[in-house]
């Protein structure tokens, strides 16, 4: 979990010198921040535009396992989940606030690890931390995460505007996030059955990192800013694609037709799916936390973007009747099915 010869008691420090302590370095970057952390509640400004706030909670053992995942890490990602629901609707993250819930196998040390992993990502994308609380938790460690974000009005994008005849796009690639899971569980079982035998994790980079380190898309946001498109609806990819389809296609109450030899894999990815027996199309509508955004655009947008690598049309929108449905690479229609992550599950 965390190996650190020197070790301080959280206790020496009590709640508000632990929160003093961690949030030293943090300095506020958006004028939309008038007061952050210190006082009974921060202050900010949203200078005439709609204030979007999102919520994550994420717990040891349910959504993380400390055996693979370097705390570092986990603060940086703590933080991207809650960003991608920001960037999910058109808007620009702005603040975060961070609250912990620490066991007391917990040092001083290792939650400064998990804070250096949450200053990186405020850095990297310009957030503010204004805010949080910390308390003593028998569970394990608990991270809430609150993202708070600005918008124009006429700029925010709901799941419910996609329109009959709209294209399905999506950024990125999908599925490597779960191959990346795939890899660290089965090298945690082979340690916990030979504790000799060093992970063997060479060549699976990307789709690790993908797992352990993703990349709210803050980048797609501003291109769609640049190209003048105004996705009709959007969401982020965390549960798999065809859970995320099926949102939409609700909401909007619409339907939707995709087709398997559009969806994005990286090499990477198609090649370890192979590898486990695993068909890569089922890592990307199944599989989650990929954190790429899902979006329908009207049809005359199309010629704005047509030539960007990174995003790929892998549908379009159909009456709510026709369903949701994908159409293989053998030309076979199945229908689409949310068999991605539940909060619920077992």
């Amino acid at each position: 979990m965390f190996e650190n010869k020197e070790r301080t008691d959280i206790n020496e420090l009590g709640e508000f010198g632990l929160i003093k302590h961690l949030t030293t370095n943090f300095k506020i970057k958006n004028d939309y921040s008038v007061k952050g952390v210190g006082d009974d509640a921060a202050v900010l400004d949203s200078k005439g535009k709609q204030t979007l706030i999102s919520t994550d909670l994420l717990l040891e053992g349910i959504h993380f396992d400390l055996a693979y995942v370097p705390l570092m890490h986990l603060g940086y990602k703590a933080v991207q989940v809650n960003l991608s629901d920001i960037y999910a609707m058109n808007g620009k993250a702005s603040q975060i606030t961070v609250s912990l819930g620490l066991s007391s196998k917990f040092p001083l040390e290792a939650v400064e690890e998990l804070y250096k992993g949450i200053e990186l990502a405020c850095n990297k994308y310009n957030i503010d931390l204004i805010g949080g609380d910390t308390s003593s938790s028998k569970q394990g460690l608990v991270i809430s995460i609150t993202s708070i974000g600005y918008a124009e009005a006429d700029k925010i994008v709901y799941r419910n505007g996609a329109q009959e005849n709209d294209l399905l796009c999506v950024s990125g690639d999908l599925g490597g996030a779960y191959l990346g899971l795939q890899i660290l569980e089965r090298e945690k079982q082979i340690y916990l059955e030979n504790p000799q035998i060093q992970p063997d994790l060479e060549g699976k980079d990307y789709i690790i990192e993908r797992q352990l380190k993703p990349e709210a898309r803050m980048d797609v946001i501003a291109l769609l800013e640049d190209m003048n498109i105004k996705p009709t609806s959007m969401i982020d990819v965390s549960d798999g694609l065809a859970s995320e389809i099926l949102h939409l296609a609700k909401q909007s109450n619409v339907g939707i037709t995709i087709y398997e030899d559009k969806i994005p894999l990286d090499p990477m990815t198609y090649e370890t799916a192979r590898e486990l027996g695993i068909d890569p199309t089922v890592c990307a509508l199944s599989g989650g936390e990929d954190y790429e955004l899902l979006f329908t655009i009207s049809q005359e947008d199309y010629k704005k973007l047509k030539h960007d690598v990174d995003i790929t049309v892998i549908g379009h929108v159909t009456d709510k009747n026709s369903g949701c449905k994908m159409v293989s690479k053998s030309n076979n229609v199945h229908e689409l099915k949310a068999q991605g992550w539940n909060a619920f599950n077992k």
